[in-house]
């Protein structure tokens, strides 16, 4: 009889936090007080008084933009010394349902209390489907099985890990596995037969706007017959027997179907020949057959063609590319008509199957006669899979990836960036050179060193899991989603009563949250890093080194070693050396002194070796910070219910929205990479030139400022504001005057945002004021132990890990939240109108230390009666 897998409870604050960090201190009067009268409150704060005094230290020097003068507050420090950042101090002062009592809660107090999934562009939620050892299907000798679908043998493993009494271990057994050969199979994408929903009523109506009815239905059948043309009769030729030549003489199986030339030339590696292609052995390049560049052998030609209508509008051809790119996932391929010059009615659109194989993906057939290695070039250059990240960044995970898969960073590539503390489930792209799926999930699973039955029954290495692979012809692209879902779990929450409960989550049900960017955005450190961005914008390059590499509370002793053997001792060397590879920007700082030869004086060049991404969402931040600070400014001028005189809105959707008004932020600047812009026309082009065509066909959105004649006729949810920049318009009134007033104490023109370096030069954005979550449903569930999770991650469903435990008669209470947002917003500025609290992480974690169920760790229900006998018994002593 087979046993569950039990997990060992895992004590998530100690892998979160260094010893050293420092609990909430004190706050100033200056504070703005938060409307909550819970207990929690005060025991946060008491827990802060009862901290052993430290020697005092002299107050640091204000890293906070001047502009932070503009906000009504004074920064807040803590008691030695060291200043905590809070949301006020980057503008997010406002709520939407004041009216409203706060709902006293726990943000995170769990990794697992914070699940986040991608939503794809197929409006699909990623998840962990498989753990096994994916198989490439090869594409000769497979038969029936090649239809076969990795999706099914997923869901099955999924649907066993969930039955109870399953197990890892006896799973292991029962399948027999005694070899890392065999697994789930993983087909080219794109060899697939028409995408994974087939045709559906969304495709049609996307696509009316721009095709006529026979050209909808000539697609619809062209898709659905998939990429292979369907056969036609050639009357018997086929049959005939093949002239032979002398290349044919020399090699006498050249007539043989493919797959029997594959044997034979595996066999004779030295041999060369026109259907193979590729260096066989050695033996010069390939024929026509698989050559650089050519059709691969046996490859039908695919005539089929949709055109379309002459379309006169540019907008509306821009429009027909993002449409067919998004419906189809690039299975499809759409041109301009070049066959027939454009007339008055204007161009003409050609849609049909992308090629395959083409260019370098299907190139050199590599060294034959090596096992496999001769299918290692038949599979498109790309392999994507789901990530599962455990209290890790993004870049983080990236990082560890590369170095695991042995892989330079920049060739993995995710569509947007996931919160560090919690789970998160996201597709990577990995630029696989010679590399299968089978050997990405060897070297992410470390197969040289743990066996099978360990990889399907322990949780992955340092947080990561990666699974559910697939081979396809691009590789990912920031912006490349519609947005995440959420399960969010509040820890012992404290309301009056839970009819105001379901009012706080109504109101953000109908009324919406301000979409503020969240703490995430600033950093969880004492040095924002908005202030970073200030000082690179203004060229101050010394002094944005200066706050990268400057020491800040709570973080690891490691890094607090290596930040002081630079600081303190100079010793480059010694920093080096201490310094962890998580801390990405510093050690390429200091990396990039030790190749100057311990020389500081090229700051510019210092930062410029940090990875572009991260040098951009410094600027970013700083933009970030404006938007902030006067949109709380806007609210509190004139509330959020209503659009007034003086408002931003889009004249027309823009382009890049495909219609379908999903995405809350318009990007302007093309390398802000928040939100993809609208594709341009064009085929078969690199990301690079993709992106250079994008700029050259860019066109700003229209714009409409309201005026008292047109205000009512727009809602508050129509209301954009301008992240700052060159090509952006301003709020009328003093709203618009507000913003440079901002860029003006900062020491930045608000009328000169082009930099030498070009990177930094910010031509803007706009981005929605209010947003509105879909798909909201909450619950709310007892528990007694705050050890004892309360949602479970995909890849412990997996492993047959016992599920979440809800106690009925628990002496605590949760809110357990489940709700999707658009891309760019953030899921703790929605709970942030929930608690009406500060969302910082330090706080937070104060008020994990400082909250009551933390003295039930570990308790047994059994117990609970003992203990709350005992309390009873001293408070009756205390009274």
């Amino acid at each position: 009889m087979s046993t569950s897998a039990v997990r060992e409870r895992e004590d998530d604050e100690e892998l979160a936090r260094s010893p050293k960090r420092t609990k909430v201190e004190e706050f100033t009067d200056d504070v703005p007080i938060v409307a909550d009268t819970s207990s929690l409150m005060t025991s946060v704060l008491a827990a802060a008084d009862s901290e052993e005094d430290s020697p005092a230290t002299p107050t640091v020097e204000s890293v906070l933009p001047p502009s932070h003068a503009l906000l009504g507050i004074s920064p807040t420090f803590s008691s030695n010394g060291l200043r905590q950042v809070l949301q006020t101090d980057v503008g997010i002062s406002e709520y939407i349902s004041r009216d409203v009592p706060p709902i006293s809660g726990i943000i995170k107090q769990r990794f697992t209390d914070f699940l986040v999934f991608e939503v794809n562009q197929d409006h699909q939620v990623m998840h962990l489907k498989s753990l096994d050892i994916p198989e490439s299907s090869s594409k000769k000798g497979k038969g029936t099985n090649e239809g076969s679908s990795s999706t099914a043998v997923a869901e099955a493993s999924m649907a066993q890990s969930q039955e109870p009494g399953a197990s890892a271990e006896s799973n292991a057994a029962e399948e027999g596995r005694s070899e890392l050969s065999t697994g789930t199979e993983v087909k080219d994408t794109d060899d697939s037969a028409p995408g994974d929903t087939g045709w559906n009523d969304q495709f049609t109506e996307r696509l009316t706007p721009y095709l006529s009815e026979a050209s909808i239905d000539q697609l619809k059948t062209m898709f659905l017959e998939g990429r292979e043309p369907p056969r036609v009769t050639d009357s018997g030729w086929g049959g005939r027997p093949t002239k032979t030549t002398g290349d044919d003489a020399e090699n006498p199986d050249a007539s043989k179907p493919s797959e029997e030339v594959d044997v034979a030339q595996n066999e004779d590696t030295g041999k060369r020949g026109k259907n193979q292609g590729g260096r066989g052995g050695r033996g010069g390049r390939g024929g026509r057959g698989r050559g650089r560049g050519g059709r691969q052998g046996g490859e039908r030609e695919d005539h089929r063609k949709i055109l379309s209508e002459p379309i006169s509008s540019k907008t509306d051809r821009t429009a027909l590319h993002q449409v067919v790119r998004e419906l189809f996932g690039g299975k499809l391929d759409s041109e301009t008509d070049m066959s027939t010059p454009a007339g008055d009615d204007g161009s003409r659109i050609v849609i049909k199957w992308t090629r395959h194989g083409g260019g370098r993906g299907g190139g050199r057939g590599g060294r034959g006669g090596r096992g496999d290695r001769s299918d290692r070039g038949n599979h498109p250059p790309y392999i994507h899979f789901t990530l599962q990240k455990t209290n890790r960044d993004t870049q983080d995970a990236l990082g560890y990836l590369s170095r695991t898969l042995h892989v330079n960073i920049k060739d993995l590539s995710v569509a947007g960036t996931k919160d560090k503390r919690g789970v998160t489930v996201q597709r990577v792209s990995l630029r696989r050179g010679n590399r299968t799926v089978e050997d990405v999930w060897k070297s992410a699973n470390q197969s040289n060193r743990r066996s099978l039955q360990d990889i399907l029954s322990q949780r992955g290495d340092r947080g990561v899991r990666i699974a559910d692979f697939n081979y396809r012809k691009a590789g990912l692209e920031l912006g490349m989603l519609k947005g995440n879902a959420f399960v969010i779990t509040l820890r012992n929450v404290q309301v009056e009563n839970l009819e105001t409960l379901d009012r706080a989550m109504n109101s953000i049900k109908h009324k919406g949250f301000i979409n503020y960017y969240g703490m995430q955005r600033f950093g969880t450190a004492a040095v924002p890093t908005h202030s970073i961005g200030l000082a690179i914008l203004k060229s101050d390059w010394h002094k944005a080194v200066s706050l990268i590499l400057q020491n800040r509370p709570g973080e690891h002793p490691e890094v607090v070693a290596a930040r002081d053997a630079w600081l303190v001792d100079g010793d480059l060397d010694r920093a080096l050396a201490l310094m962890p590879r998580r801390v990405v920007a510093e050690r390429c700082i200091l990396e990039s002194y030790k190749k100057q030869g311990g020389e500081t004086r090229n700051a510019m060049g210092a930062l410029s070796t940090i990875p572009r991404n991260l040098r951009l969402m410094y600027v970013h931040a700083y933009q970030s910070y404006v938007w902030n600070a006067i949109v709380s400014e806007r609210i509190r001028i004139h509330g959020p219910d209503k659009a007034v005189p003086g408002d931003l809105v889009f004249e027309s959707e823009p382009a890049a929205k495909g219609g379908s008004g999903e995405n809350d932020e318009m990007e302007v600047d093309d390398d802000a990479g928040d939100q993809e812009q609208a594709t341009t026309e064009g085929k078969g082009m690199s990301s690079r030139e993709r992106k250079k065509a994008a700029k050259a066909a860019y066109v700003a959105p229209s714009i409409k400022t309201l005026t008292e004649e047109d205000a009512h006729q727009y809602s508050i949810f129509d209301v954009i504001m301008p992240l700052p920049g060159r090509d952006v318009d301003y709020p009328g009134g003093t709203l618009g005057e507000r913003y440079r007033e901002f860029l003006r104490l900062d020491g930045l023109d608000p009328d000169n945002f082009i930099r030498k370096q070009k990177e930094y030069t910010l031509n803007g954005s706009y981005r929605k004021m209010l947003q509105v979550p879909k798909d909201l449903s909450w619950s709310v569930l007892r528990y007694t132990d705050p050890d004892v999770p309360l949602a479970q991650a995909d890849e412990d469903k997996l492993l047959g890990f016992d599920p979440p435990v809800v106690v009925d008669d628990g002496k605590f209470r949760a809110l357990q939240i489940n709700l999707t947002l658009g891309t760019a917003a953030y899921a703790t500025m929605a709970l942030r109108e929930v608690t009406k609290t500060e969302t910082s992480s330090h706080f937070q974690t104060g008020l994990t230390q400082a909250s009551e169920d933390q003295q039930f760790r570990g308790m047994a229900a059994g117990e609970l009666n003992d203990v709350d006998t005992e309390m009873e018994v001293s408070n009756t002593l205390d009274s």
